[in-house]
């Protein structure tokens, strides 16, 4: 019999995990009997009553977590008595502190998702990456943005905030004066007031009000790595990027920050993408000016190539399940 397998969900939005979830889930189901247990993510939800039910009953039900509050409520249950296996996920790359070390070492399993992470975590693990659902995130050259004037667009997507390194991109985007028909579009929640303003002021003292755009999150995301050329992905920090690889399986031209997160392990610089180091605008800025010149090639078919082959959220499935299946039969 096929485990019982609920993912949890208890964030009061979407974010990055979530849309890992969603990536992974519809894969999920081929493996096992799937649920979600929370609020604002899209698939099949099972209510409070029918999660105690499943943990309080006889089947084999592994409850797998991505943030502390879900592992404690999950804890909760376990000193009722509930009988399940439980996993936990470390999304983030810096060092957990102490309460999370604690709350990991409390699960059958964790799950890493980048090397750097797996090795230094210093809790046992076993690395899994996050997929790309290459179903949904696929290019289509005829996508157009109506609120963007320029015919070509460099984009940017994710949380703006220092860590992100969108200071480094405006910095490198200083070239757009001389290329009118190009954009900045950098999509994503701000966290700081304090911080959009200085980077509005980056953006008035290089003259490219007009070609740089800051659009609200918006889970319908699709639609703008369709429309971009390139790709930028300047963090200083990453768990994962899951962004890079969305970017990567819609054809986009990928220049992203080396050693950081996964971008080092998923892009082949120069031959499934461009990789630079992190702050380094001027090293940013050449590779933009090469790529918009054509001196260097555009790299959209190998990198979905790469996604498609090493990167899906299928083949995230598949590791997933074979983990599952082994925690339910001991």
């Amino acid at each position: 019999m096929k485990p019982i397998v609920i993912h949890t969900h208890l964030h009061k939005r979407k974010t990055g995990v979530t849309r890992s979830i969603e990536n992974v889930f519809p894969f999920l189901n081929e493996h096992c009997e799937t649920y979600l247990y929370g609020e604002h993510i899209d698939g099949p939800k099972i209510s409070k009553k029918k999660l105690k039910e499943l943990l309080f009953s006889d089947r084999k039900v592994v409850v797998h977590c991505h943030r502390n509050n879900e592992i404690m409520a999950l804890l909760k249950y376990r000193l009722l008595g509930a009988k399940f296996h439980l996993v936990a996920t470390r999304h983030s790359a810096t060092k957990p502190s102490g309460l999370t070390r604690l709350l990991l070492k409390k699960a059958d399993q964790v799950v890493s998702l980048v090397k750097s992470v797996h090795q230094n975590l210093g809790i046992e693990n076993v690395c899994i990456p996050h997929g790309v659902n290459t179903d949904e995130f696929k290019p289509n050259g005829a996508t157009i943005l109506s609120e963007i004037s320029q015919q070509h667009i460099i984009l940017n997507t994710g949380r703006i905030r220092q860590s992100k390194g969108q200071q480094t991109l405006i910095e490198a985007c200083a070239l757009l004066k001389d290329h009118p028909d190009w954009a900045l579009v950098m999509v994503g929640k701000v966290d700081s007031d304090s911080f959009l303003e200085g980077l509005k002021g980056q953006i008035q003292e290089y003259d490219i009000s007009n070609q740089v755009y800051f659009i609200p999150e918006t889970t319908d995301i699709v639609p703008y790595y369709r429309a971009a050329e390139i790709f930028v992905a300047p963090s200083h920090s990453e768990g994962f990027a899951l962004v890079t690889a969305e970017a990567m399986a819609c054809e986009c031209t990928v220049i992203a920050t080396k050693d950081v997160g996964v971008h080092s392990e998923m892009i082949e610089h120069g031959k499934s993408g461009y990789l630079f180091e992190a702050g380094n605008s001027e090293e940013l800025k050449s590779v933009l000016h090469e790529i918009i010149s054509g001196d260097l090639p555009r790299l959209e078919k190998p990198a979905r190539k790469e996604i498609v082959n090493h990167w899906s959220a299928r083949l995230e499935a598949e590791r997933l399940a074979e983990l599952y299946l082994k925690l339910s039969q001991k």
